[in-house]
């Protein structure tokens, strides 16, 4: 969010002088949003950022009728705009290709663990529709591979749901594409590290952080983008017009800190692609 304001001030809107938050959920849980959201028409924002299909869904079903700046995994297969050219309705924003980049990040985690008879998934229900699921679960089985899957909707349920892939048998994790993990990635990372679980994000901060393995694009260029659009709102632009942004630029970072800890050796052949390896 740093990011985000700084560029919102580069580009002439600063809080304060120009601009005012009238409701921030920043700091929400996501079964808070609805809460939030039923505020939003009486308090008559010029634009709504909704970051994470929790707050966009509660923004769209509120009385309010005003542009959403939203970020998702997939602004289209979560029903929120018809289409990335042409939105159709009163939203749009970034769309960060999450589908095909879990299915990616499945591919990297089994070449990180090739012994791994059983992964599981961390994916919060809200986010991932089923039939892209079953496209996972397809497609490690075409290699071999059970996926186990497990859902968490709010930060309680995250612990618990982790504790119990590792139970099941798991011996990697896919943490797959929420806002709901990226906002309590410090809960998702240290857990993993506890059960000595390898696991794959989709930050690469993520990975920076702590995590062991992170494929897709950085949350700064993500957050100045979402600015970017923003402000073209408020001068004027209609979401329905706008089309959504998506993400060219995608790094995958090693943490081999991690890697040792939990005494894994990453394969030549994947360190040799990282964009950075941390050791």
């Amino acid at each position: 969010m740093v990011a985000f304001f700084d560029e919102l001030k580069v580009l002439g809107f600063v809080e304060g002088p120009n601009l005012k938050i009238v409701a921030s959920g920043f700091d929400l849980r996501e079964d808070q949003y609805a809460d939030v959201a039923a505020t939003l028409a009486k308090a008559a924002p010029d634009v709504v950022l909704g970051i994470g299909d929790a707050a966009i869904r509660a923004a769209q079903q509120s009385a309010y009728t005003g542009p959403i700046v939203a970020m998702s995994s997939d602004l289209v297969a979560s029903g929120f705009i018809r289409s990335l050219a042409h939105p159709g309705g009163n939203t749009t924003g970034i769309s960060v290709l999450g589908f095909e980049l879990n299915g990616k990040r499945l591919e990297i985690l089994m070449q990180v663990v090739p012994s791994a008879r059983r992964i599981a998934v961390l994916t919060d229900p809200r986010s991932t529709q089923p039939e892209e699921l079953k496209a996972l679960e397809n497609a490690a089985r075409a290699r071999g591979v059970e996926l186990v899957i497990f859902t968490a909707g709010v930060p309680e349920e995250i612990t618990p749901a982790m504790d119990k892939a590792k139970a099941s048998g798991a011996t990697a994790l896919n943490v797959l594409t929420s806002a709901l993990f990226s906002f309590n990635r410090r809960i998702v990372i240290e857990r993993a590290a506890a059960l000595g679980l390898p696991a794959i994000y989709e930050w690469p901060e993520m990975a920076e952080e702590g995590g062991l393995i992170a494929y897709g694009a950085r949350l700064t260029p993500l957050y100045r983008q979402l600015a970017r659009v923003l402000v073209k709102v408020l001068r004027g632009a209609k979401p329905e017009n706008l089309p959504v942004v998506q993400p060219t630029d995608f790094e995958l970072v090693i943490n081999l800190t991690t890697a040792k800890a939990l005494s894994l050796t990453i394969p030549e052949s994947v360190l040799v692609r990282a964009d950075k390896v941390i050791e």
